[in-house]
């Protein structure tokens, strides 16, 4: 399951260590993203996941950030994986 949870710049230092100190969520594969990569405020968290995990995520943000979804969730979503497939090929290019 996968989830984009969009946190406004004051929630989202609170935010990301509370995602990253739970036990359950903390096992989940997360990674946060500065609202610019789509031309917007905030910060963005991509966590991918058990439905457990998703829901305990949404449960303890509930208060500092918004579910996104959609577009816009498609969109983030793809960035990120842009991104992780460009820095792959680089080191696959420096290992040779």
């Amino acid at each position: 399951m996968e989830i984009v949870l969009h946190f406004k710049s004051e929630n989202y230092a609170k935010g990301k260590d509370i995602l990253l100190a739970d036990d359950v969520v903390g096992r989940a594969s997360m990674t946060f993203k500065e609202g610019s990569i789509i031309g917007k405020q905030g910060y963005y968290c991509y966590l991918s996941g058990t439905e457990e995990q998703c829901k305990r995520a949404l449960e303890l943000t509930k208060d500092l950030a918004e579910e996104v979804r959609d577009e816009e969730k498609s969109l983030i979503i793809g960035k990120i994986k842009e991104e992780e497939n460009r820095a792959l090929e680089g080191f696959g290019n420096i290992l040779g």
